[in-house]
């Protein structure tokens, strides 16, 4: 492969304008999380039965950093739900109202600690015993199901102990 050498006149100019002009990263205010939702691990529609009022809704569910999120439109900058998946599980379930089921539950029988927004924009703690999801194919169902468990079992400890231990095996052995 060639290489085109670039003079030390061209290097002086690119540090001289990154030092006048410093990369910036826009900062987050804690309130847009749009770069939550930027590489969700799975995100799609489905149908949700609600919890009051047991009546199927289409919703657009994000799935990202162990919670499933949903919002009314994928246009929507706010969820109108957030389930943390932490000590959930998730299985099919044979529903005779609609096909190709799935049920977030807590293996305790425990209520699931999740939120709401309220049309006056109040967020609630949700009233959930287990979450009723309905795909759009049984294909559709299993991925939404693999894709759960998987964010269920990551540990984000775990991954924090992993990137440790590498870097101190890597700074031993320099």
């Amino acid at each position: 492969a060639k290489f085109k050498v670039l003079s030390s006149n061209i290097f002086q100019k690119l540090y001289a304008s990154i030092r006048s002009e410093p990369f910036k990263i826009p900062e987050d205010d804690g309130n847009d999380l749009t770069l939550t939702f930027f590489n969700p691990d799975r995100e799609g529609w489905l149908l949700k039965i609600g919890g009051r009022i047991k009546t199927w809704k289409r919703r657009w569910f994000i799935l990202t950093d162990s919670c499933l999120y949903y919002f009314e439109y994928t246009t929507d900058k706010d969820p109108i739900g957030i389930i943390p998946l932490e000590n959930l599980c998730v299985r099919k379930l044979q529903d005779t109202s609609k096909p190709y089921c799935l049920e977030l539950y807590n293996p305790k029988g425990q209520k699931i600690k999740a939120c709401k927004t309220e049309n006056k924009g109040r967020v609630v703690q949700g009233k959930h015993q287990s979450y009723k999801l309905s795909a759009g194919s049984a294909e559709e169902r299993d991925d939404w199901i693999e894709a759960i468990r998987a964010s269920i079992t990551k540990d984000p400890f775990y991954d924090l102990v992993f990137l440790r231990k590498r870097k101190v095996i890597s700074n031993t052995s320099s």
